[in-house]
């Protein structure tokens, strides 16, 4: 079946329009959202589902926002599903003042950007790229990050409610979107209302290649080691100062290069220090610790704990703490109980024409934590690339492969139900 857009509003067109958005999220901020701007795009987001039909769209106080395309089948009994993509942009690059640049007709050539001429995606450093000859390529200008993560999926998700409502002949059970903040800074479902959900199964469009469909991820701890020093005054220190500030310095020069996200790849886990608040009597660094398996998590954390032992035995006066905190767990320890949501979603990636790959993935998206909240949810393409900083770009025709996707699992649903 082939599916088209409006001639005047096509799913590259809205997500050029959402991107124009600033959305990024502020790890710092203990509001929810993190940032009021995040509502801006979740207030569009609903007028433009109200404007096509979907009657029940609205924006709570925490700015996620909610609807629900009805059934339009009479078979009693098809799961209810949700679609769900993030509306934020990361912390790790400016997403304010976007100019997107579509790149027509891809052949193979550089795309050097043009607020920033040091920026230049070569085929050669984005290995999609040769997937691409005779697509249209967006990228930012240079300045920015393009927020393709995951604007990318928030357009799809858009364009399929529009295509759900405006042709009838796609059967279907009921349909649950959700638009989430503060998914960048691991906050994303904090205040999700699954209840109001009530959805059976779930996809997050936030996945990278066309093709690509996610059922695993990291599982996550956050660990935050505090060092104990002794402060003395500097000119009648001798035999008397440890400093917090240099015993730190020591633990992070003794973590394995092996055990660095940039030694890292494939299944491997990692230690990685992100932050840290430096004085003499007192220091800490915060980690996060990622593996495939729960239990090497707490081998990487007994690895710091090592380290530090090791350490402090030339400051006798000194101590630590480790204090170790879980994130979100692998979502394939609840998939692998619910296989039918994995095998429709890779059903529907075959009927849109693409090759489905199931994959693992070095990081979580919201679908990790609703997977334990009690809505299994593996991830799917949106097509994104580069995510996080000035290169990032996105494939017009994946964007459009995804909106396929979604609508054809949407019938699958409905043709097993």
């Amino acid at each position: 079946m082939k599916f088209t857009s409006p001639i005047n509003f096509t799913v590259k067109e809205r997500f050029l329009r959402y991107v124009s958005i600033d959305t990024q999220s502020d790890p710092n901020s203990n509001t929810y959202p993190s940032t009021q701007k995040q509502k801006n795009l979740g207030r569009l987001l609903v007028h433009e589902l109200l404007a096509i039909g979907v009657a029940d769209a609205h924006i709570d106080e925490f700015g996620y926002v909610y609807a629900t395309i009805p059934a339009n089948t009479h078979k009693p009994d098809v799961p209810v599903i949700c679609f769900c993509s993030h509306m934020d942009t990361s912390p790790d690059c400016s997403g304010e003042g976007v100019k997107p640049i579509v790149h027509k007709n891809y052949q193979g050539e550089d795309l050097v950007l043009p607020d920033d001429a040091s920026q230049i995606l070569k085929m050669s450093e984005h290995a999609d790229l040769k997937n691409q000859i005779g697509n249209d390529i967006i990228t930012a200008s240079g300045s920015t990050l393009l927020g393709a993560d995951n604007k990318a999926g928030v357009a799809e998700i858009m364009d399929a409610c529009y295509q759900l409502i405006n042709h009838p002949e796609i059967k279907h059970g009921d349909i649950r979107i959700l638009f989430t903040p503060d998914e960048e800074i691991g906050r994303g479902v904090d205040k999700v209302d699954i209840k109001k959900l009530g959805a059976y199964a779930g996809y997050t469009m936030d996945g990278e290649s066309a093709g690509n469909m996610e059922n695993e991820t990291f599982s996550a701890d956050g660990a935050k080691l505090i060092i104990n020093g002794i402060s003395s005054h500097p000119g009648f220190a001798k035999g008397k100062m440890e400093s917090a500030l240099k015993i730190a310095g020591k633990i992070i020069a003794q973590l394995p290069v092996e055990l660095s996200p940039e030694g890292t790849d494939n299944m491997q886990g990692f230690v990685h220090p992100v932050d840290m608040d430096w004085h003499v009597e007192q220091a800490s660094i915060d980690f996060i610790i990622r593996d495939f398996e729960d239990t090497k998590l707490v081998q990487h954390a007994d690895t710091i704990r090592k380290i530090a032992d090791e350490i402090l035995k030339d400051y006798p006066g000194s101590s630590y703490q480790l204090q170790v905190k879980p994130q979100y767990r692998n979502m394939k320890q609840v998939l692998d109980h619910h296989p039918k949501i994995v095998e429709y979603g890779m059903e529907a990636i075959r009927r849109a024409g693409l090759e489905a790959r199931l994959c693992s993935i070095r990081g979580g998206t919201d679908g990790s934590r609703l997977s334990f909240m009690g809505l299994p949810c593996p991830n799917i393409f949106a097509g994104e690339h580069a995510f996080h900083g000035k290169q990032e770009w996105v494939s017009v025709q994946d964007m459009q492969k995804a909106v396929e996707t979604i609508l054809h699992l949407a019938m699958i649903w409905e043709e097993r139900g």
